[in-house]
């Protein structure tokens, strides 16, 4: 799938769930639980979480979270590019044009 594919479909899923009927402000706020669960995920595989009550993860399964919450994050990032009718691919190539010019 590519990634106009995704967004669209991932507008589509959140849309059929009532989803979508949150502002930018609060999508926002989501984005950032969703940040603070990816940062959790990437501590838990760099460092480890030195927890009695979290038993540790194998390999596998920590990756498999943080595949997990990375996409969480990139819905997230869809969901407010939809609030702005900003298509995906724009945002991938205003960026990659930025670090080129920056770093010519």
């Amino acid at each position: 799938m590519n990634i106009t594919e995704f967004q669209k479909w991932v507008g589509d899923f959140y849309e059929e769930r009532g989803w979508t009927q949150y502002g930018p402000f609060i999508r926002v706020g989501f984005l950032m639980e969703e940040a603070g669960e990816l940062a959790r995920a990437v501590r838990a595989i760099e460092i480890g979480r030195d927890r009695p009550d979290e038993g540790e993860k194998q390999a596998d399964e920590a990756r498999q979270e943080l595949v997990e919450e990375l996409g969480d994050v990139l819905g997230n990032l869809i969901l407010l590019a939809n609030q702005y009718n900003i298509p995906f691919e724009e945002i991938l190539d205003a960026h990659k044009a930025k670090l080129q010019k920056r770093y010519e």
